[in-house]
């Protein structure tokens, strides 16, 4: 049976008579550039997060680098975040002009360690950057203490957790809500995709929203005067109808994930070849996971992606080396064993498929497949 790791035409199948009339709107207004669906979207996803404003832009790395921008990093100048995340969490920091200054993870959720964080703060520290990572929140309310005790700006990178939750002095907080500026991605893949590259920063801070508007637009809120130099980082519209149409789904798409990573997790309990050969994902108590990936941890990692491969079953290692070992941190002066779980994470860690359209029988056959594997 073959299984992809994502399905998108399955998806596609079954909303495209709610977003072909949205793209086909789009197509005969002829307004492709900012036009009404990009505020739309902006209040909606502003109000899924409970901030005060969305400001939409042309991807989830543009998303973190804008605000990144805002803080204005001067040489020296530290933003700490994680090593075991998507590149563009470390990319942008260094092409906003400062440096990222690493932490390793908890070993549990793959998130950044708080303790870690406070440690690693120094007088040039500022700003942390804490990562969503796969779907399920850091520990916010330990990071936040720390930011405010340091007074410093917290940049959420909730590119994988749109609609994530987590519960923080008996209320629910959601991805985007606490940070300074968050970030979001639409790519195609994640739980909430467009048609392409797109992202979007929500912030409640009022100054900064006016200043990202302009930062996205060349530096200048109106055309062809330019407080600053900004960039083009706008969202097209037809993106944004998409989103729009998608977004009412979100919801129930995320509940389907979960229900799916419960029928995982309970089949891995036991798994053949001994305690531990393949380790579901822990989810912290206080979390509302979205499993944008359901990610397990397994001896013979490698092997076993290979035999998935040859029956048909899609995985995908998120991620293969750690970012303070890439080639292009190699002048920050990290080491390997530096980050012992993060390195750990990087040789263990493989995603299996999850998508909300996901059959029961396809489900079985990865589950089988992996048991027998390790028999």
């Amino acid at each position: 049976m073959n299984v992809p790791l994502l399905d998108l035409v399955a998806q596609y199948d079954a909303i495209k008579g709610e977003v072909l009339p949205a793209v086909q709107a789009v197509i005969e207004s002829q307004q492709f550039v900012m036009g009404p669906a990009v505020s739309r979207l902006e209040t909606a996803l502003a109000q899924l997060a409970r901030a005060k404003h969305g400001i939409a832009c042309a991807s989830g790395t543009d998303a973190l680098l804008l605000p990144l921008k805002a803080l204005g990093l001067k040489p020296g100048d530290e933003v700490i975040t994680t090593p075991f995340t998507f590149f563009a969490t470390a990319g942008t920091i260094h092409n906003a002009g400062g440096t990222p200054v690493f932490v390793d993870i908890e070993p549990d959720t793959f998130n950044i360690d708080p303790a870690g964080v406070e440690a690693a703060i120094t007088r040039r520290t500022r700003a942390i950057m804490p990562v969503h990572l796969y779907g399920q929140m850091a520990a916010m309310e330990r990071l936040d203490a720390i930011a405010r005790t340091h007074g410093l700006p917290i940049i959420e990178d909730a590119a994988q957790a749109i609609g994530a939750r987590r519960r923080i002095g008996g209320q629910w907080r959601v991805a985007g809500e606490m940070g300074w500026a968050s970030g979001f991605s639409f790519f195609p893949s994640k739980n909430l995709g467009g048609w392409g590259d797109g992202g979007l920063i929500v912030t409640s801070d009022d100054a900064l929203a006016a200043r990202l508007s302009k930062l996205r637009l060349h530096g200048g809120a109106k055309q062809y005067y330019h407080d600053e130099v900004g960039t083009n980082s706008r969202l097209d519209t037809l993106q944004a109808a998409v989103l729009l149409a998608k977004l009412p789904h979100l919801s129930a798409w995320s509940a389907k994930r979960r229900e799916h990573a419960d029928y995982y997790t309970r089949a891995f309990a036991v798994t053949p070849g001994g305690r531990g050969a393949l380790r579901p994902p822990p989810v912290d108590p206080a979390n509302e996971h979205i499993y944008h990936q359901y990610t397990v941890r397994a001896e013979r990692r490698d092997e076993l992606q290979a035999h998935l491969k040859a029956q048909g079953i899609g995985s995908a290692i998120y991620y293969p080396l750690p970012l303070h070992l890439q080639p292009c941190f190699k002048h920050l002066g990290y080491q390997a064993g530096q980050f012992p779980e993060s390195e750990r994470a990087s040789r263990e860690a493989l995603s299996l498929p999850v998508y909300p359209e996901l059959t029961r029988a396809q489900l079985d056959c990865v589950i089988e497949t992996i048991r027998g594997f390790y028999r």
